[in-house]
């Protein structure tokens, strides 16, 4: 099961401070980031979130140093005058860190770190990383405070150990769900034969029974409102594994994208592969779940106007459809939708 791509950004910055150890003078950040097998920008991107380089610039505070930078492409008096960490092309370890610093951070940076920690642990299971424990734990109390909170169960969805229980024990569960595609909350019973936690969308059910069309039903864990285990079981049809390989099936999508929205890939595609570049911007091959004419419109609202869908055509007005279904959305008089 893999892990989010946030998790492993943060979990392989122990491999990268490990690397500046064996550089006490310093090291190119394009050599870094070609010895640690990660795209520069986004290794500087990761170094600058998570271990503030340079308070005293980017926070107004004051506390021990980690990194040190130094170097730009632009003429400097004193070549070890440190500099603009987003232009600086060396790196040094300074002292190996204690802490993520989260006394330094907002509630957001400290939210998204809880989340990607959580979610780790959530794949190494509890109890088998102490330490990680530990540091959730840090950063729920300076997140909360001095309040009575339950830290260690409360970055778990809900409902995700009843409905792993019933896959379990292939159990029936009736559920209440806030629909992800679609305005309204239903309900109804469904046959929960896989749980798999995604990259971006955290945990999701693949569910029966097969409907009409011959396919399953994949639920969001985190929009599941709430879930009653039934005593009646469900058997996996013979085809079981074929029907959840098909449900996780993906199209592949070509789109041309400004450099800026590289993250809406992260956000709505379950992989993408850069096949051209340019200081424009940049191709990618994307690859996509259903249902791929919204995902794309998303993708595509998310990019901007210079976003194009170059194969498959079929898809080329998703953008622009998704646009004026929002638009007429929000124009509605309250009652309408």
């Amino acid at each position: 099961m893999a892990a989010p791509s946030y998790v492993r950004r943060i979990a392989r910055l122990l491999d990268v401070f490990d690397q500046l150890q064996a550089h006490p003078d310093g090291v190119p950040v394009a050599t870094l980031a070609e010895e640690c097998g990660i795209d520069l920008e986004e290794l500087r991107e990761d170094l600058l979130a998570y271990y503030a380089a340079d308070p005293g610039i980017w926070l107004g505070l004051s506390r021990r140093r980690v990194l040190e930078w130094t170097g730009t492409d632009s003429d400097q008096t004193d070549e070890d005058d440190e500099v603009d960490p987003t232009r600086a092309l060396t790196v040094r370890l300074v002292e190996e860190p204690q802490d993520l610093g989260v006394e330094y951070l907002d509630a957001g940076e400290l939210a998204l770190i809880h989340a990607a920690a959580s979610a780790l642990l959530d794949v190494r299971g509890e109890g088998k990383d102490l330490a990680l424990e530990s540091a959730i734990d840090v950063i729920a109390e300076t997140l909360m405070g001095d309040s009575d909170t339950t830290v260690q169960s409360s970055w778990r969805p809900a409902n995700l150990d009843l409905l792993q229980q019933a896959s379990a024990q292939r159990k029936k569960v009736r559920i209440r769900y806030s629909r992800q595609w679609e305005t309204g909350v239903v309900e109804g019973t469904i046959e929960p034969w896989r749980l798999v936690q995604t990259t971006v969308r955290g945990w999701e059910v693949d569910a029966g029974p097969v409907a009409a069309n011959g396919k399953l039903r994949t639920y969001l864990v985190s929009n599941v409102r709430e879930v009653n285990l039934l005593e009646e079981t469900f058997a996996l049809p013979d085809d079981a594994e074929t029907l959840l390989s098909q449900q996780r099936a993906t199209t592949r999508v070509r789109m041309n994208l400004p450099h800026r929205a590289r993250w809406a890939l992260d956000e709505y595609a379950e992989a993408s592969a850069v096949v051209a570049d340019s200081d424009d911007g940049f191709t990618a091959d994307v690859e996509l779940l259903e249902p791929v004419g919204w995902r794309v419109g998303l993708i595509t609202l998310a990019a901007g106007s210079d976003t194009r869908v170059l194969r498959p055509s079929g898809l080329l007005s998703e953008g622009p459809a998704l646009a004026r279904r929002l638009l007429a959305h929000h124009e509605a008089e309250p009652g309408e939708w």
